[in-house]
């Protein structure tokens, strides 16, 4: 693939729901300009895009691929994003490298909940946005039912350009509201026809295109509200204009498997769609933390954004970089702005799919990838300037389980492979529990995880099973005591001899408080540290369950002493025993974790998620309204009854609400739940 300078480079995230027809859209679009030479389909497992063994047994994308193909003298970047809300992080990856986005949504679903996030996401980062209405094939999709969602949903910004013409629900041909003519498709083929009788309908979606076009630009305003038609070239660059700003979302229609309408809406792509010139300024900080403008410039110094790390340890680390300004060669070294160090580079390759094409240089405003870079996702690499650029924010991971490894000895291979599997996807987290011994990886739900699963078995030769992780749960007590602990023990020559009284009493402390008042040298001083390391060493493991104990106070008052019998050893063994003695006559209680919860949910579901919380024994602490017409509620919630919540809240709000819970503090366990506790206990110590 040839060069191409910055104002004929066009990157463009296509997004939406999942299975609203992204991948099969990208598909379309390189069998239309001639890149492919067969259409591929995902239910066959032979596109572009799902080239991962994961994709193509699930029939979904799950991770973001890049597709480039060339177009009248100009080169687009198609980063086909994931739809499943689990694998998230591709939607948040490809949007934060474009300069545009596709949101594609189904003629027969309608405007889901995955096209909303899409845009609003697409939106908030100020990138221009275009509309496809897919699958007008089936029987039941109804362009201008979606047509009103779309207004309703995302405003008046929404404007029709390629629209339909239908007689008992059966398409006729496609009408472009720009050039005025409409075409019926034969095979994909379009053939002009004669513009039909729509009655009022196309009078009405003209002037609302009109009237966008009048408010981008001052000429135009004057020109259309002086009664004048505007020409051709006047919307195109109406239209393209306020698509760069903002303004104007274009909407376009058809059917990537019959290729119905391709043509029009790659046209659409080409004319409308900014640039990576026209709009790649970005805004990043320099050592001193002030706002530089970068600007999308050959000749300006490299600044690289890397916003994708693939580590596979078979071909090895692959960093998906967009050029931001400068030009990136193979024989340049830069500093990593996040390390501060200096970094000499490797291969430069161009991707389609997993197809790689090496390449000497890439551009300002392209995109490509870099072999065997220690780059992380998100760190910006430089050279003749020093800023950071601003990385993307992913959503936060909210479904936790423990990896279970089959065979025993395996715990280090998880180890390697989960370190990997995190830096592809920011969205994972893994950490090793000491206290339960066990190794949680986090994610965005059960698909998530169970990818991650299907990763360590291929990629890193390791069988793992999840099941839920262990609740760490306390132990404290509710009354003050006092008791003896004496260790005495002769066997010839030196004996043992230890002797303590110990007052237990609780505190608000989160481990173990010590403190000694012994008069007239009972016991000797040298001993004390003795006493607190045997409870110390005591409270890992409480009286009822083996939790560790927490707020405990321990007083040494009183105790005796033999000058030749008597050894550190000893007085750790006498405070053990007045440990065991002491906790069960001073009231023990089990904790529990308890969380702060904030969860955001439609004003709709608010009723329906207190009552779930209810059942959770959650205690609802107050709910503050939050933009579109959701709602926050903030509430605690034992930690214990939060393993499936992830999953409830995206089927009680399709997708829409989200959550973020964190560890406040310990509570009293109710008295009707110990008993379950116990057992679960006494199961986890044999296993």
């Amino acid at each position: 693939m040839k060069q191409y300078n910055a104002n004929n480079i066009k990157n463009i995230a296509v997004v939406g729901h999942g299975g609203s027809g992204k991948t099969t859209l990208v598909e379309a679009l390189l069998y239309q300009v001639g890149t492919t030479n067969r259409l591929g389909k995902v239910a066959d497992g032979n596109t572009v895009s799902d080239y991962d063994a994961e994709e193509i047994r699930r029939k979904s994308s799950v991770n973001l691929s890049i597709a480039p193909f060339e177009y009248r003298d100009c080169k687009f970047n198609l980063l086909d994003a994931p739809g499943l809300f689990d694998f998230e992080a591709g939607m948040y990856e490809a949007i934060r490298a474009a300069e545009s986005a596709i949101v594609t949504v189904s003629g027969k679903s309608g405007v889901t909940v995955g096209a909303k996030k899409a845009y609003k996401l697409a939106k908030k980062q100020g990138k221009s946005r275009m509309i496809f209405v897919g699958k007008m094939d089936r029987d039941s999709a109804d362009f201008y039912k979606v047509l009103e969602q779309l207004k309703s949903e995302f405003g008046p910004s929404v404007c029709p350009i390629v629209v339909p013409f239908a007689k008992d629900r059966v398409i006729e041909c496609y009408i472009n509201l720009i050039d005025m003519k409409a075409y019926r498709y034969e095979n994909g083929k379009p053939v002009e026809v004669d513009l039909p009788d729509t009655e009022h309908r196309l009078e009405g979606l003209l002037t609302a295109i009109s009237e966008a076009v009048a408010e981008t630009d001052d000429e135009l305003f004057e020109k259309y509200f002086s009664g004048e038609k505007f020409t051709n070239d006047e919307l195109v660059r109406g239209i393209h204009k306020g698509v760069k700003n903002g303004d104007i979302t274009p909407v376009y229609c058809g059917s990537a498997e019959t290729m119905e309408a391709m043509d029009m809406f790659l046209n659409g792509m080409n004319i409308l769609l900014p640039s990576a010139k026209e709009s790649a300024i970005e805004t990043g900080q320099d050592e001193k933390g002030d706002d530089v403008a970068v600007i999308c410039e050959e000749t300006k110094p490299l600044v690289v954004h890397v916003f994708k790390t693939v580590a596979d340890p078979f071909i090895g680390k692959l960093s998906y970089v967009k050029v931001i300004s400068g030009v990136l060669s193979s024989d340049q070294s830069v500093i990593n702005m996040r390390t501060g160090e200096t970094e000499k580079l490797g291969k430069l390759v161009y991707l389609t799919g997993k197809k790689q094409e090496d390449t000497k240089k890439i551009p300002a405003g392209d995109i490509g990838a870099i072999a065997k870079l220690d780059a992380k996702t998100g760190d910006t690499l430089c050279s003749g300037m020093k800023v950071t650029l601003t990385p993307a924010e992913f959503p936060k991971s909210c479904y936790s389980m423990a990896l279970v490894p089959t065979n025993k000895g395996d715990e280090s291979k998880i180890s390697t492979g989960m370190h990997r599997i995190v830096e592809e996807d920011l969205t994972i987290r893994y950490e090793h529990d000491y206290e339960t011994h066990q190794q949680i990886v986090s994610g965005l739900g059960e698909q998530h995880l169970d990818v991650v699963v299907a990763k360590l078995k291929s990629k890193f030769g390791v069988n793992v099973t999840l099941k839920p992780p262990v609740v760490a749960y306390r132990e404290t007590i509710r009354k003050k005591v006092k008791v003896q602990g004496k260790h005495k023990k002769q066997s010839g020559g030196h004996g043992q001899y230890g002797d303590v009284w110990v007052e237990f009493e609780p505190c608000d402390a989160s481990g173990l408080v010590f403190e000694e008042k012994v008069f007239g040298g009972a016991v000797p001083k040298n001993f004390f540290p003795a006493v607190e390391k045997g409870l110390q060493e005591c409270i890992k493991k409480g009286v009822i369950a083996g939790y560790p104990v927490v707020g405990l106070k321990a007083t040494l008052v009183d105790g005796s002493y033999h000058p030749v019998d008597s050894s550190e050893m000893s007085f750790k063994m006498a405070a053990a025993l007045a440990y065991r003695n002491g906790l069960p006559q001073a009231s023990p209680i089990l904790l529990e974790p308890i969380g702060n919860l904030k969860v955001l949910v439609p004003d709709t579901n608010t009723g329906d998620m207190m009552g779930e919380l209810n059942k959770r024994r959650g205690r609802v602490l107050g709910m503050n309204p939050a933009e579109d017409s959701m709602t926050v509620i903030e509430a605690e919630v034992p930690m214990s009854e939060m393993q499936d919540f992830t999953t409830i809240v995206r089927q009680m709000t399709q997708g829409s609400g989200s959550f973020e819970l964190k560890f406040e503090r310990y509570e009293q366990l109710p008295s009707n739940l110990e008993a379950k506790v116990i057992e679960e206990a006494k199961k986890l110590n044999q296993d």
